[in-house]
């Protein structure tokens, strides 16, 4: 019972990502068929009504995905303008992916210093960013960049209309260094 729990965390960490039975077996330390059960059992488990998630096999990995038939209510949370706001680490996200594209979910992830999964999943759905291709490094991970819903939300007419990153680094370098000045130059003096 605890091996099925397991595999439900680790195709949740995985994402879209997905697991290979290889990787399965390996993990959970189990046989092929042992492993194949399982993913049977928790499978048979998410087949039930009450269920929103199911498993499936795609490009040769078990993936966790939405119930298809519960598509009309993901798409509603989408178009939903409470939901359409963009939070911080969305908007850094989308920065980043701007910045570089076309970039891999990897380079993003090292950019920010946390996973981005999740964060490009729902800048996915929400049309901002899309897939482009694939990249020649190992493993030949997703390519990603923005989209016209970007630019059109954003105001602005191509990729080459966002401000130049090189003025605000030198703003910021400026400001640090303006800061260390105060330090030393304040009329506040320790009493010795």
């Amino acid at each position: 019972m605890e091996n099925k729990a397991v595999l439900e965390g680790l195709l949740f960490v995985v994402g879209e990502e997905g697991l290979t039975l290889d990787q399965i077996e390996d993990v959970l330390e189990l046989s092929e068929e042992d492993s194949k059960e399982l993913l049977r059992e928790l499978k048979h488990d998410y087949e039930a009504e009450d269920r929103g998630l199911r498993i499936d096999f795609l490009g040769n990995k078990f993936k966790l995905t939405t119930k298809y038939e519960h598509r009309k209510y993901y798409q509603k949370l989408i178009e939903n303008p409470e939901t359409n706001v963009l939070s911080q680490s969305a908007l850094e996200t989308l920065a980043i992916i701007a910045y570089n594209e076309p970039v891999t979910r990897i380079q993003v992830d090292a950019l920010r210093g946390v996973s981005s999964v999740q964060m490009i999943r729902k800048l996915v759905a929400k049309g901002f960013v899309k897939e482009a291709g694939r990249s020649d490094l190992p493993g030949r991970p997703i390519l990603y960049e923005t989209t016209s819903e970007f630019l059109d939300y954003f105001g602005l007419s191509t990729i080459d209309d966002l401000p130049d990153m090189n003025h605000f680094i030198q703003e910021i370098v400026e400001k640090e260094e303006d800061e260390d000045l105060d330090l030393y130059t304040s009329k506040y003096r320790e009493e010795v």
